[in-house]
């Protein structure tokens, strides 16, 4: 039920009552709301309160939830479309929907503790009489206070009992209330292992809402969208059944084959190039072909070009590589692949595709040429920005993404996970260091816990404190903790985040790193950021040699004595000629060590218990490979994120059948015993 609030606004349902929500300001001031309930039959003033000074929006009225007389359901303004004829002070909507849209962000982040409380209400109340919430005796309490102080703080192996129990078939109300609908799985390389996360169907409504504020805020740093189409490599993965019948599939396949994104409604700002038949096609190469085709074929209309994670949009450029002769031979002759063999694929695309040997041409012109270098520019040369996700591990990408691109800007839009969909990038088109997401306080319940760097943990007989959303510190870095209306409560996802500012009382955040990528050979503990940074420091010194690192994983080889960090990279190198030489990249694993952390650089030094860092190069190609090797065994290519550090045999195996040439760092990382701390 969508409601309009506004001062004065009446809210009617279909039976008994109609509410009016007055706010003397005209705004959602939580200290002045005050509800009217109105007889739907005569008209007359039945109860009136004044909302409660502290927290909560629609806290009790007469002693109960406000609700709707038809359903019983709470009052909810996480469904409320919100009305204002104000310009948002985003900055001035292009049209009436992204007026609603940005203002109810703001109205959000402005009061952004109170939804916090309401949402944890709300998943408390339903949630009550649920085996995991009655084991730890909450008695009906709804109140942070109780709930922190007798619910501990999770893992996904702390909840695998309950998990498991719900996969085999159990359907009582273990975690949630409603029916579990579906396990949403993690990445398969998340964290090493294939994770089940809990759903249930409303949940693809909070997702949708979401979407919907995307283009809303896009539209106001790039305008015109709605005059052309994205260019957007979308995938679904066969999806899998527990034993007990429940689908398991990753977040993306869940929503994509919704009826909430099938049969969504025309949208000029969200068109896309790729059809559904397309999309939602189960083989790689037939929706990848079709999407390829469909792209090129509408490659005027293209404004934005855009996969899930920046990896996915290189593997698709590398794509092209590899097949622009079989289609820009399906554009000339009208004529598709016979490989593509999905029904309804062939049906659409014999819809579309007509002979056009103009574009033919102009198609293989550019791609056959050697360099590659601003491709994406040269062939759908209308595109404004690339929609990718460049944070984090992916921050890698950026350089390969430029040198393809032309250097168009990178536009991170929004954070989510297969636990939840957290919020999104209030200033899209900032450039990659700089991106912040705004945690939107309507999707979960949301804590943080502080995170130090050299801690290992806490005792589970004295756990820190929790900070709540509106409490975080600028400048400090946080574990992300979420309890949500699917069942997880004080669940910790793994990231980490560090507070760069806020927007309203709305806490914004970069993603620092997930944690627990770590290399190891002895007491010293590398982590995913500090490799991601050891390699951008060393790949300065091919710049020279107008080399980059494409790609890179690593592991820590214990077959030696003493054991050393071995760290593959593929290079891309523009000029044959002038590649980097032995010496050169001898000097890119030194100053790999010197960019480690003093623990490694003393036990190099001092110690003696780490040997030499090791770059193997491989050929080009191999991580397209190792991606091939993931996704057969069942990793989601829409998830797919190389691992950054790797011990299955198999992987192993094929990074070292692929290697080109080997080297070793040639002198000890600077250290000095006062920084032993």
């Amino acid at each position: 039920m969508w409601i309009v609030l506004m001062h004065g606004t009446v809210l009617t349902f279909p039976l008994l009552r109609y509410y009016e929500v007055v706010t003397p300001s005209g705004s959602l001031v939580v200290s002045s709301l005050k509800v009217r309930a109105y007889s739907l039959k005569t008209g007359d003033l039945e109860d009136e309160i004044d909302q409660p000074s502290g927290r909560g929006l629609f806290r009790h009225f007469g002693g109960e939830y406000v609700k709707s007389c038809r359903s019983g359901a709470l009052l909810n303004p996480l469904k409320m479309a919100v009305d204002s004829p104000l310009s948002s002070q985003l900055g001035p909507p292009a049209c009436e929907r992204d007026a609603k849209a940005l203002h109810f962000i703001e109205e959000t982040t402005s009061h952004a503790d109170s939804v916090q409380d309401r949402v944890l209400t709300e998943i408390l109340i339903r949630n009550s009489q649920t085996e995991y919430l009655t084991r730890f005796k909450l008695n009906g309490a709804t109140d942070r206070e109780t709930f922190k102080s007798k619910l501990p703080i999770i893992t996904y192996e702390d909840l695998q009992p309950e998990i498991h129990r719900i996969a085999n078939g159990d359907r009582s109300a273990i975690l949630s209330a409603h029916p579990i609908s579906e396990f949403l799985t993690s990445s398969g390389t998340s964290a090493g292992e294939r994770k089940l996360m809990p759903t249930i169907k409303e949940e693809l409504d909070r997702r949708r809402l979401l979407y919907s504020l995307l283009m809303p805020v896009m539209n106001l740093y790039v305008p015109g969208l709605e005059r052309g189409k994205g260019l957007y490599f979308l995938f679904v993965k066969s999806e899998t059944r527990t034993p007990g019948g429940l689908l398991a599939r990753p977040v993306l396949t869940s929503y994509y084959k919704s009826d909430h994104f099938k049969t969504r409604p025309y949208d000029p700002y969200n068109v896309y190039t790729s059809p559904n038949e397309a999309i939602l096609c189960p083989d790689s190469f037939q929706s990848m072909y079709a999407q390829m085709l469909c792209g090129l074929l509408q490659r005027q209309q293209v404004l934005r070009v855009g996969a899930v994670f920046a990896s996915g949009l290189l593997r698709a450029i590398r794509f092209l590589q590899l097949k622009w002769p079989q289609l820009t031979q399906d554009i000339e002759t009208g004529a598709l692949n016979p490989k593509l063999t999905d029904p309804s694929l062939r049906e659409y695309m014999d819809k579309i595709l007509k002979p056009n040997p103009e574009l033919a041409e102009c198609v293989r012109h550019e791609c056959s040429k050697d360099n590659w270098e601003g491709i994406i520019a040269r062939i759908w040369q209308n595109t404004k920005y690339l929609d990718v996700i460049v944070t984090g591990a992916m921050a890698q990408y950026i350089p390969t993404l430029d040198y393809y691109s032309g250097g168009l800007p990178l536009a991170c839009t929004m954070y989510a996970s297969s636990e939840c969909y957290f919020g999104l990038n209030l200033n899209p088109m900032c450039k990659p260091s700089q991106v912040s997401y705004t945690i939107m306080p309507n999707m979960a319940y949301f804590e943080f816990l502080p995170h130090e760097p050299d801690s290992f943990g806490f005792p589970r007989d004295s756990p820190p404190k929790l900070v709540d959303l509106v409490d975080v510190e600028v400048g400090k870095e946080y574990e992300l903790v979420i309890t949500t209306y699917a069942g997880l409560y004080r669940y910790r996802v793994g990231d980490i985040l560090r507070v760069t500012g806020f927007h309203n009382s709305a806490p914004q955040f970069h993603f620092v790193r997930r944690k627990n990528v770590l290399l190891s050979i002895d007491s010293d503990k590398t982590d995913e950021a500090e490799l991601q940074k050891a390699v951008e420091n060393a790949s300065r010194l091919l710049r020279e040699f107008n080399t980059s690192v494409v790609e890179y994983t690593s592991y820590a080889d214990t077959r030696t004595i003493p054991g050393h960090y071995v760290i593959y990279w593929e290079l891309l190198g523009k000029d044959s000629a002038n590649s980097p030489t032995d010496e050169v990249l001898k000097q890119c694993c030194l100053a790999m060590e010197e960019s480690l952390n003093s623990v490694y650089r003393q036990g190099r030094v001092a110690d003696n218990s780490i040997g030499p860092l090791e770059i193997r190069v491989v050929k080009n190609g191999t991580f397209e490979e190792l991606m091939d090797y993931a996704i057969s065994r069942g990793a989601s290519i829409n998830q797919y994120k190389v691992p950054r550090c790797v011990n299955f045999t198999p992987i192993m195996e094929l990074l070292d059948s692929r290697v080109v040439s080997s080297h070793f760092s040639p002198a000890s990382p600077h250290w000095t015993p006062e920084r032993r701390r």
